[in-house]
């Protein structure tokens, strides 16, 4: 009866080869045979891989995993708490705090041991940090109007009307600031173009010129190479502007790195060399794209950050998640649901910058994250006009209807929808696209060149598979140009197939979401290079078949062009339904066009997209937010 569920779950779609395997092990290391045991292990290994934490056994009552049951039944007529009871009496299954194979918590979550253990961790410490201040010495009585000038010279003096009174038209940037000098933990969260980074640069300032931080001891961070490039230009583009002396402005770090790399990979290893044991040499760490970093790496990440430093956690909470297991940075902001200051910190916002946030009726108790997370809202890249602004957020609220509507009408010259072509029609359709779009890029002088090129134009897909998703536009891209004459697809590795990694090598130092280009190297033996570039700007060789797994990257899916972002984005959606459209996914592609995007869908499969929020089953909210 057990095999034959788990080949039923199987053969369904609903777990993997792996997930069986794993649902035996633990069986047999239990010895009872318990089929209840068997099929829960086999879905939270499931789930781990579809990004959640834990498996909700609640959630088997609601959404049974094998077809044809009613609503409300699961596999075997039982509800929540009799699965508990069942799996509680197994010696594999553990309490919250005890050493075995699966953890079931209070609140019926079943978790593998090292996802619970990844989450108490991460939970424990943010809470820490959110509670602990930082040293009152520099934000004492005597110290107010030294404070307030030094954030007016950085950010600006806040405004004053005819009568006398300071305007309340609020500066989130200066209070991010704010909360940055005040908290051991902030997290600056804004859309793109709301100036995260040009807010940091000013923060890093601050700190350096009041704190004296020597600008060693400031590390910069993010998930990918790309990410780490992006963030270390606009630092060194943004410290030039700093009304600061010539000295701070030179302290100011700009050199950014990998997490990984910060953390110091260990050869054959997947642990670091820093971590709760050996701490990094740190007084600030600052990590852009926050959203796309999974619950492991997070958990190991702030375990290595000495718990007297600064932590500032820069990203969009309204993105997609991260690729692996867990949606961090949108637990910790709890996303979709408003929260304000507590009384106290917005005294001292008062104090310090004028700004009257909220009126006293209005402010609230509760969690104490609530105090370190800053909203941007202004954008400076995109104007009242942009279409791109005004789509992006109708589709963060929900309203894929408004979003279509304002789409058929032409309003805007930035933005526009296209009506799905048939699959049949799909290559003519796409071709202008791809000659104009990659021709550039592959005509280029040297590999500099053609990274900036390349760099221009991205075909996003929600999906992997099929006509519409990466591995079939791939295929078609390739093909038009290799009939336009600009490439060899014939060959394995020719000039100019863009790569993209799909699994960390830590010994090559490539990591899954890097990007490379095969190009000639003319100042090497070898013809064809996969050349890679570094966050400073230079670029690394390698063989390519030393690579680790990778893919062709002319279209790729909206989960891995986070962190990224083009001139222009042609956005293929799918032309039926499918869970992994979401309001998030929608939002994130549309966003990582600078300038235009254009979006190919069906306006049913578009709606329903953008009514779908992305769930992620994880108890990591529940422990920072519970009861708020």
């Amino acid at each position: 009866m057990k095999e034959e569920l788990l080949h039923l779950l199987y053969e369904r779609g609903k777990i993997s080869e792996l997930d069986m395997h794993f649902a035996k092990f633990i069986t047999e290391l239990d010895g009872s045979g318990d089929l209840r045991l068997a099929i829960a292990a086999a879905l939270v290994s499931n789930c781990t891989r579809l990004g959640h934490i834990c498996l909700d056994l609640k959630s088997l009552a609601v959404a049974p995993p094998v077809e044809g049951k009613e609503a409300g039944e699961d596999l075997f007529g039982l509800d929540s708490s009799d699965w508990e009871m069942g799996l509680r009496g197994t010696s594999v299954v553990g309490m919250p705090g005890e050493n075995k194979p699966l953890i079931l918590d209070g609140k019926a979550r079943l978790y593998l041991y090292r996802y619970w253990e990844y989450q108490e961790i991460l939970a424990t410490l943010v809470k820490e940090r959110v509670t602990e201040d930082s040293s009152p010495i520099y934000f004492s009585s005597n110290d107010v109007y030294s404070l307030k000038e030094a954030l007016d010279r950085f950010f600006g003096r806040t405004p004053i009307d005819r009568r006398g009174d300071e305007k309340h038209e609020i500066d989130w940037q200066k209070v991010a600031a704010f909360v940055s000098l005040r908290k051991k933990l902030c997290v600056i969260s804004g859309g793109p173009g709301t100036g995260k980074t040009t807010t940091v640069a000013k923060i890093l300032g601050l700190l350096i010129e009041r704190l004296g931080i020597d600008a060693a001891r400031i590390a910069l961070a993010a998930p990918t190479g790309k990410a780490a490039a992006r963030l270390q230009e606009a630092i060194k583009a943004s410290k030039e502007n700093l009304n600061c002396a010539a000295n701070i402005r030179a302290a100011i770090p700009q050199e950014a790195t990998t997490i990984h790399r910060l953390l110091g990979t260990i050869a054959g290893s997947c642990y670091f060399r820093y971590n709760a044991e050996n701490r990094l040499p740190v007084d600030i760490v600052v990590i852009d794209e926050a959203s796309m970093v999974d619950l492991a790496l997070m958990s190991k990440l702030i375990q290595a950050v000495p718990p007297e430093a600064r932590l500032i956690l820069l990203g969009d909470k309204d993105q997609l998640a991260s690729v692996e297991a867990g949606a961090v940075l949108g637990d910790i902001c709890d996303t979709g649901k408003l929260h304000v200051f507590s009384r106290d910190l917005c005294m001292e916002l008062e104090t310090y910058t004028g700004y009257k946030l909220v009126t006293p009726g209005k402010i609230t108790n509760g969690s104490s994250v609530k105090d370190c997370i800053v909203q941007l809202e202004k954008s400076f890249r995109f104007g009242e006009d942009s279409g791109i602004r005004t789509i992006s957020h109708a589709v963060n609220r929900g309203d894929g209807r408004q979003a279509t509507g304002l789409l058929r009408e032409k309003r805007f010259s930035d933005i526009r929808w296209v009506a799905l072509p048939q699959r049949q029609a799909l290559p003519a359709a796409i071709k202008k696209k791809v000659i104009i779009g990659f021709e550039g890029y592959l005509k280029a002088g040297d590999i500099y060149e053609a990274f900036e090129l390349f760099d221009r134009f991205r075909i996003l897909c929600a999906l992997r598979k099929g006509s519409y998703g990466v591995e079939g536009i791939n295929l078609e891209v390739e093909q038009i140009l290799s009939d336009h004459g600009l490439i060899e697809a014939k060959r394995s590795w020719y000039r100019g197939r863009p790569l993209l990694i799909t699994r960390n090598d830590y010994n090559l130092g490539l990591f899954n979401g890097d990007i490379g280009i095969i190009w000639t190297d003319v100042s090497g033996d070898s013809d064809l290079t996969a050349f890679f570039r570094s966050a400073d700007g230079t670029v690394k060789r390698f063989h390519p078949v030393r690579l680790p797994e990778h893919e062709t990257v002319y279209a790729m899916t909206v989960h891995k062009s986070q962190g990224s972002e083009f001139d222009t984005v042609l956005f293929v959606l799918p032309d039926k339904e499918y869970p992994v459209l979401t309001r998030e996914l929608i939002y994130t592609g549309i966003t990582r066009a600078k300038e235009d995007v254009e979006i190919w869908g069906k306006e049913d499969v578009f709606h329903i997209a953008v009514s779908r929020r992305t769930e992620r089953m994880s108890g990591l909210r529940d422990a920072l937010w519970d009861g708020y």
